[in-house]
């Protein structure tokens, strides 16, 4: 008996209260040839240069000359290749391309105190 009060009744379930484009049109359809795809600024547009910080959390720290030009070189690696997140062997390559020779023994690495 069931199945007979279900056949023929279909069911559908509407979950949005409104259209997606229920806004109203800002363009308008009588617009001159001449001014579809033109900018309404009067002014020109202004290029602003953003300021890149190489490392947020130590951006008050006075960098040495060699730091910053590593830093430098790394970001413009960074820039050439699309890469953000450059591997081990691609920062070596960087120091490389700097100079940087191993020409000393290895040395023990000093910890440095927490910045506060």
């Amino acid at each position: 008996m069931a199945n007979d009060l279900s056949e023929g009744i279909e069911m559908t379930a509407e979950r949005r209260r409104t259209g997606r484009r229920s806004a109203a049109e800002r363009r308008s359809a009588t617009a001159p040839a001449e001014e579809i795809g033109q900018e309404r600024r009067q002014t020109p547009r202004r290029k602003v240069e953003r300021r890149r910080q190489i490392d947020p959390t130590t951006c008050e720290r006075d960098y040495s000359d060699s730091e910053i030009e590593f830093m430098r070189a790394m970001d413009e690696y960074k820039r050439r290749s699309g890469r953000q997140f450059p591997t081990w062997s691609e920062v070596l390559e960087v120091m490389f391309s700097l100079g940087y020779r191993k020409v000393a023994e290895p040395t023990e690495l000093k910890a440095e105190e927490p910045r506060k």
